[in-house]
């Protein structure tokens, strides 16, 4: 597609309508603001997967063991961390992430969102664990789309391998592959490890597809920790480190052809 312009939208102005709650009224903000030819608002909330066994072991070992060693292994006599899973901790961090949600979106009458999810197994598990539940109680559609883009920094850490298309199917079937996705893992090198520059570069094409095809102006993407940093350089946010199971919300305008502005909502 055309390169188009990306940035935090930090000055505008929702309508004013005591009839509406806060996010009925960005809503409609976002509706009035959307009418501009040549211009596209959406809302990115970004979550970072709970606790994955691959953290607890960098945890015990320091940065240093873990990224010349242990990182290159599958596991040890206690735990596997290829396609790292959530732990215990990592799952009631998402649990607690869906509370959060609910209120928005229950009582608050946030719009529900279009699910994007990471391939690997910890963000596939806690976009279940955060949405399902919401959606069922909500009469929403639970269809999370796959994408491979949205996966963390890749290549010689084994916990940034993902399973095959295959496995991803019987064990998540209610969710959507996004089309042209492998059967193995091709993005993987076991001897060498993706740049920083690489993954921002893979962030800008992932955001300029979703402004360009997808409708929905509420957009919610689970993810990981470099690649977040990544996504919020690309629209021009100071990047941080999310912890785990943690949401925060950008209100991003896209101009096209052109860059990306950001703004935190």
């Amino acid at each position: 597609m055309t390169h188009c312009e990306l940035g935090l939208v930090t000055d505008s102005i929702p309508i004013k309508d005591s009839s509406l709650r806060p996010w009925q009224r960005l809503e409609a903000h976002i509706r009035n603001l959307n009418a501009s030819v040549g211009e596209t608002y959406k809302v990115l909330f970004v979550t970072r997967h709970g606790q994955g066994f691959h953290n607890i072991m960098e945890a015990k070992v320091g940065t240093l063991a873990w990224e010349t060693k242990w990182a290159l292994l599958d596991g040890d006599c206690t735990s596997t961390w290829a396609d790292a899973n959530l732990t215990d901790e990592g799952v009631q961090q998402a649990v607690d992430t869906r509370t959060m949600w609910s209120r928005l979106i229950i009582e608050g009458k946030m719009p529900w969102p279009q699910l994007y999810t990471s391939p690997l197994q910890r963000c596939l598990r806690t976009t279940r664990l955060v949405f399902a539940d919401i959606a069922s109680k909500e009469g929403q559609s639970f269809r999370p789309v796959v994408k491979e883009l949205l996966r963390e920094r890749t290549g010689r850490h084994t916990c940034d391998r993902r399973n095959t298309k295959s496995w991803i199917e019987i064990n998540y079937p209610d969710y959507q592959i996004e089309s042209g996705f492998s059967e193995k893992d091709e993005l993987f090198d076991p001897n060498s490890r993706e740049t920083e520059d690489h993954v921002m570069k893979r962030m800008r094409i992932l955001l300029e597809d979703i402004f360009t095809n997808e409708p929905s102006s509420f957009v919610s993407f689970t993810m990981h920790s470099l690649a977040s940093r990544a996504l919020m350089q690309v629209i021009g946010h100071e990047p941080f480190r999310m912890a785990p199971g943690a949401t925060v919300a950008f209100l991003v305008k896209a101009q096209l052809p052109s860059t990306y502005s950001t703004t935190s909502v």
